[in-house]
């Protein structure tokens, strides 16, 4: 097949996440078409994780820019924004309830995915589509090449698929690298029917229960259930020796980190029901950034991943996508100064909050936790 039979699209999204679909939601409502290609089979392919905080100034401008605000609040989980910390004695240092005025209110991931998806018009999205490279034709051209062995060209490039993307080796040779701190996922089901002293723990927010090197962050979820992270700080190849096909196994090995903790935080990997999850936390180097390459660019993860202690890798991925959609939609017909434009402002912004998130792992993490969360929790709210 020559190059002049594949299909083109004049602007490729690879990956339907957060930030590839606030692109596409952006560009519809200013009437460019883009296509999307993600290599889930189709969107309930897999969980989309646990519950997301969405920013004022960041996601939620995303979201007006994309003309969904009012729904999105319709979605929102009320109470979410609740936050207690605990010593790994149990001990309250902090408590704050959701009163209904704070500025990240929490959603689901898959429900805010779904937003997205369906504010697009049918087929926008070709599932079941691996990308595996591509390469540049020239005067900003490229192809892109599927697992299918199928391919097609591009005007306008976008890499929005993630921390291992396939195509950030067009503009930069970072690669994300290992932050020195582990997650062991885990759920609780039906909490306040099953596990009422788990969920009297997590309250009906989020949960941080820290001590040096490790701790427990765990948030309530709209279906009732409760989402763990275990987090230890540790080598890279620790989680290697966990048996995770043997849960009552792998909930040992992770309750060893947490022996001398109190009963009822290690209730909620040892009251687990189904499977653990093991997560290397990693990230990009704060200030990741690249010289402009025509025709290409990245957002999300696939530009600046970074650890979610400062819970801004969502948001700046729905930023991202909508500032990106309306650099392209302001330039029609030169997506040089679009990807310009976008790339001055997002590349400030992700090493400001790379720089951030980096710091708040220190912080949750460090010899005297929580004291540190505590006294910033108080210093922002005196």
């Amino acid at each position: 097949m020559t190059i002049a039979a594949l299909p083109h699209h004049p602007v490729a999204v690879v990956g339907a996440g957060l930030g590839g679909l606030a692109l596409a939601r952006v560009l519809h409502v200013h009437g460019v078409e883009a296509a999307l290609f993600d290599l889930d089979a189709s969107p309930a392919a897999r969980t989309q994780g646990g519950m997301l905080d969405i920013h004022d100034e960041t996601g939620q401008e995303a979201l007006r820019a994309a003309g969904l605000h009012e729904e999105f609040l319709a979605r929102v989980h009320t109470g979410g924004q609740a936050v207690r910390v605990l010593d790994r004695h149990g001990t309250a240092l902090f408590e704050q309830a959701d009163d209904g005025t704070g500025g990240r209110p929490e959603i689901d991931r898959g429900e805010l995915r779904d937003l997205l998806a369906g504010s697009l018009p049918a087929g926008t999205v070709r599932w079941g589509a691996k990308v595996t490279g591509a390469r540049p034709l020239g005067g900003g051209r490229h192809e892109v090449m599927l697992a299918d062995g199928s391919a097609f060209t591009t005007d306008v490039l976008v890499g929005a698929d993630g921390a291992w993307s396939r195509v950030r080796p067009l503009l930069s040779s970072a690669r994300p690298a290992y932050t020195g701190v582990s997650f062991v996922e885990t759920d609780l089901l039906e909490a306040d029917l099953r596990h009422p002293g788990s969920a009297a723990t997590v309250g009906g927010g989020m949960l941080f229960a820290l001590g040096a090197g490790r701790g427990f962050l765990a948030h309530r979820e709209t279906d009732g259930s409760l989402h763990v992270y275990a987090a230890v700080e540790a080598p890279e190849d620790w989680l290697d020796g966990i048996d995770f096909s043997d849960a009552e196994a792998a909930k040992a090995a992770v309750l060893k980190e947490f022996d001398d903790w109190a009963g009822g935080l290690r209730a909620l990997v040892a009251d687990a029901d189904g499977a653990l999850t093991p997560r290397r936390i990693h990230a990009l180097p704060a200030g990741h950034r690249w010289d402009r390459v025509p025709g290409v660019t990245l957002l999300g993860d696939a530009a600046h991943l970074m650890s979610p202690f400062a819970g801004e890798g969502a948001n700046l991925a729905l930023l991202d996508g909508a500032e990106l959609g309306l650099a392209l939609a302001a330039h029609p017909g030169d997506p040089e100064a679009a990807l310009s434009a976008y790339e001055a402002r997002m590349f400030p912004r992700a090493e400001a909050a790379a720089r951030t998130s980096a710091r708040s792992q220190t912080l949750l993490f460090h010899a005297d936790a929580p004291r540190g969360l505590v006294e910033m929790f108080a210093d922002r709210d005196g």
